[in-house]
């Protein structure tokens, strides 16, 4: 079994189903761009097993937690790990992960989004290492997320060929 397929079983993680979007929408571009040696990641929210999008929706700082939000950045992590293994075949490709950029749906006032994010770092951490799992990163909040999101994520790594 490859290294972080076995870490993602020693530590009862399971990848989603690829995203199921909401009926009747298109998303006209891929969720992962292969360019050389990067992946560039289009923006991800968390799903459920099954590939649907993920709840509690709202804005963080009124009707979603930040405990929640932070399981959600969790989820979100797992969503963009099934696209890229989807796209490489192996996660074991990924040599490092470069540049990760968080948005947390936000009710005025809230200011607490890059503890929501860290729910994303920590997986990838906790997968990857130190080595290859150290990224650049920004959590920055925005006043709406798509179909009412909580966390949206997107990255880039750098793979092996």
């Amino acid at each position: 079994m490859p290294m972080i397929e076995s870490r993602l079983t020693d530590l009862g993680l399971i990848l989603p189903a690829t995203l199921q979007p909401p009926p009747g929408v298109v998303l006209p571009f891929p969720m992962v761009n292969l360019r050389g040696s990067r992946a560039i990641v289009s923006g991800h929210g968390p799903l459920e097993a099954d590939g649907s999008l993920a709840y509690p929706r709202g804005k963080v700082g009124a009707e979603v937690s930040v405990e929640d939000a932070r399981l959600l950045a969790r989820k979100t992590a797992l969503a963009i790990l099934s696209s890229l293994k989807a796209e490489l075949g192996d996660l074991d490709r990924i040599t490092g992960w470069v540049k990760v950029l968080g948005m947390v749906n936000s009710a005025p006032g809230f200011n607490r989004q890059p503890e929501v994010i860290n729910g994303f770092s920590e997986v990838i951490l906790d997968l990857f290492g130190p080595g290859i799992g150290r990224h650049a990163r920004s959590a920055v909040g925005m006043a709406a997320l798509p179909f009412d999101i909580a966390v949206e994520i997107e990255a880039e790594v750098e793979i092996a060929s």
